[in-house]
């Protein structure tokens, strides 16, 4: 793993160097975290000799700095996909996970030529579910993580901070209500939601749901898993996203 900075995000990589407008598979965290967690999927992504980066969003943990303040799901696209083009990638795979998903499908509908594909780990918010709810059923998912994920996100959680966890939280609610699914519906590439079978956060139905929306979506669940299934099942995650990538024209990411 290679650690450097870049348009002011901290960020892994992972695999081969990405060359001027190669494919590459770029990885994008939720809430108050850091791509830390996100590292046993990315160097399973890399052994196929894929490019991986995982940045810090602006804001959160070492990439605290990057903004004065929470920035909300609108600004973390906005600078993703600044970074993406001070990189000089070529159309890549979006792999994002809870809240990472609305960035991710933010950065898909505003700027679709930086997106070849977009892989959607347990997608959050649901509009219908109520913020004292979605509070519980992260709570209740904790205890079906692995212990060691429970200690990268605390972790993560005081570097951030309390405050912009927060201010974090109550902008991405804002997007679930008003922009994530408009910002769904306007994308065309193909999308895969996932969902670990035991995940609290993201239901079936919600799932199926952001699929849907999606001019190109289909669904997978990986038994044993909850939330954050790309940290306790990376090789399941990454069978199914090879899968993904194979089965549609303009080559793997």
């Amino acid at each position: 793993m290679e650690q450097t900075r870049e348009a002011g995000l901290y960020t892994r990589r992972f695999g081969p160097k990405p060359e001027t407008g190669a494919p590459a598979a770029v990885l994008v965290h939720g809430l108050g975290l850091s791509g830390r967690y996100f590292v046993p999927l990315a160097r399973r992504l890399a052994a196929e000799d894929t490019p991986v980066l995982v940045p810090d969003l602006p804001g959160n943990a070492r990439s605290r700095g990057a903004a004065r303040r929470a920035p909300d799901v609108g600004q973390a696209a906005a600078a993703l996909a600044h970074w993406h083009r001070r990189l000089s990638l070529g159309p890549t795979l979006l792999v994002a996970n809870s809240v990472g998903c609305q960035v991710a499908a933010a950065l898909a509908a505003r700027a679709p030529g930086l997106v070849s594909r977009m892989v959607l780990v347990g997608p959050a918010l649901d509009p219908d579910v109520p913020a004292w709810r979605q509070c519980g059923a992260l709570i209740r998912d904790a205890p079906r993580e692995p212990l060691s994920l429970l200690g990268v996100a605390v972790s993560d959680y005081l570097f951030t901070g309390p405050l912009r966890c927060a201010a974090s939280f109550r902008h991405a609610l804002r997007d679930a209500a008003e922009a994530f699914e408009a910002n769904l519906a306007r994308i065309r590439v193909p999308t895969l939601v996932v969902r670990g079978a035991g995940d609290t956060i993201a239901s079936r139905a919600w799932t199926g749901r952001v699929a849907g929306l999606v001019g190109d979506g289909r669904t997978a669940e990986i038994p044993g898993a909850a939330h954050a299934a790309h940290y306790s099942a990376p090789d399941a995650l990454a069978e199914l996203i090879g899968k993904f990538t194979a089965a549609d024209p303009g080559g793997s990411a």
